[in-house]
């Protein structure tokens, strides 16, 4: 539990007091009581959400249907933005003029490609399927928010905005978030973000973890494995590369990591490949450790190119050779400010709800707000959850609501209550 001895828990302490008068209201409490009453129901609409596919880039169904809970659960200006978010209003006492929305987020996209199984099974307390936990338990958070304020009839002084937002994962590049904060619609109304994403109450993420992603591939003539053997392979030359730039030394601190996701090329056993790629991600909670190791794998290509008979200067040989890296993905790093007035409100609501939450540093749709300055916070939607981004996720609901009554309380403090 958080120990208000700094100067941030300084005001963390004077937020307890805020937290604990909200949280005893009787329409608070009914909101709370209303997670517990609809749980079974929670759990329906996160299997339901969970079956419809939304592979980067492909989240257009799965936005219709959130559309149409939004519009079920009476939010205003429910529309689907120009890049596919999902966007509905819940109005505050504050005069149109002064908005100071409050946003809370979570991402609809699913890390799958399309084409996977979305099948969802429930076995004993669990739920299992692509996607259950990482996004489907923070969308259903974001429903439960609206229904619960719905049931309760609160009102808050500053207005609420709901958005299912796509492109968070893979090469999504946190797409919709940087166009919500590029729209002049939102970019200087949105006072303060609450990203909801996967399960647990244990973390509260302030530091956004940097990030470049590359597609590399090598090109070359081809051939036939027997008539044109000799020929220059960029399944081979590729693999040079990958060998020489995964000695890479990495320090502990500040954490860095690089991975080599996906490897593609050829055509058949018996043929020497016109081409090879693969796909390199990139992370460090220092934006320096990602420079040095975007340098170490162009050096590593290069490298590999040149090693091959006849090779000269500019990623080419003589052998017809020729390497490309394109960068697909970058994500700012940051650091949420010390005096961050919502850092403050979460940690006092988790000393009310004597939750234990420890600050992390992770890469989320709250990358884009954090870089700007922005006052913005990720945190799980409660529940337990494993098997990220493998066909066995498995989300556990246990626990549930007190992650709802966590995001309640955040939400009403920031935003504010009508008493």
């Amino acid at each position: 539990m958080p120990n208000p001895t700094s100067a941030a828990d300084s005001r963390t302490s004077e937020r307890l007091a805020d937290v604990a008068r909200i949280a005893a209201l009787a329409p608070v409490e009914a909101a709370a009581a209303w997670f517990l009453a609809h749980a079974e129901e929670l759990l329906e609409r996160q299997m339901e959400v969970t079956r419809i596919p939304a592979p980067p880039f492909g989240e257009a169904a799965r936005a219709d249907w959130l559309a149409a809970r939004f519009r079920e659960l009476g939010l205003d200006d429910v529309h689907i933005d120009g890049i596919g978010n999902v966007v509905g209003l819940r109005p505050g006492l504050h005069p149109p003029t002064d908005p100071r929305y409050v946003a809370i987020t979570a991402h609809i996209d699913t890390v799958f490609p399309a084409g996977t199984g979305v099948s969802v099974r429930r076995e004993g307390n669990r739920l299992y399927g692509p996607g259950i936990s990482d996004n489907s338990a923070g969308i259903t958070a974001l429903l439960a928010l609206a229904g619960a304020l719905r049931h309760a009839e609160i009102r808050t002084e500053s207005p609420l905005v709901f958005i299912g937002n796509v492109g968070e994962e893979g090469e999504g590049d946190v797409r919709g978030m940087r166009y919500l904060f590029a729209d002049p619609r939102w970019r200087d109304a949105i006072a303060a973000t609450l990203v909801l994403d996967g399960a647990g109450t244990d973390t509260i993420v302030t530091e956004a973890l940097g990030s470049k992603r590359f597609l590399v591939t090598i090109l070359g003539p081809g051939g036939h494995s027997w008539s044109d053997f000799g020929t220059a392979n960029p399944i081979v030359v590729l693999a040079r590369a990958i060998d020489q730039f995964a000695r890479t030394p990495v320090p502990a601190s500040p954490k860095t990591t690089f991975n080599i996701g996906v490897i593609t090329g050829g055509t058949s056993v018996n043929s020497i490949p016109e081409s090879a790629s693969i796909k390199v991600d990139i992370r460090s909670a220092a934006g320096e450790q990602v420079e040095r190791l975007e340098r170490a794998l162009r050096d590593a290509v290069e490298r590999a190119v040149a090693s091959e008979p006849g090779a000269n200067s500019g990623g080419r040989s003589n052998s017809g050779l020729v390497a490309d890296i394109k960068l697909i993905g970058s994500r700012p790093a940051a650091r949420l400010n010390a005096d961050s007035p919502m850092l403050a409100v979460v940690q006092a609501v988790d000393i009310h709800l004597d939750n234990n939450a420890r600050l992390q540093r992770a890469s989320t749709d709250a990358n884009i707000p954090l870089s700007q300055g922005r006052d913005a916070i990720a945190i799980g939607a409660g529940g337990a959850g494993g098997g990220a981004h493998t066909l066995h996720e498995w989300y556990d609901p246990t626990g549930r609501d007190l992650g709802l009554r966590r995001i309640l309380l955040t939400v009403l403090t920031v935003a504010g209550v009508q008493e």
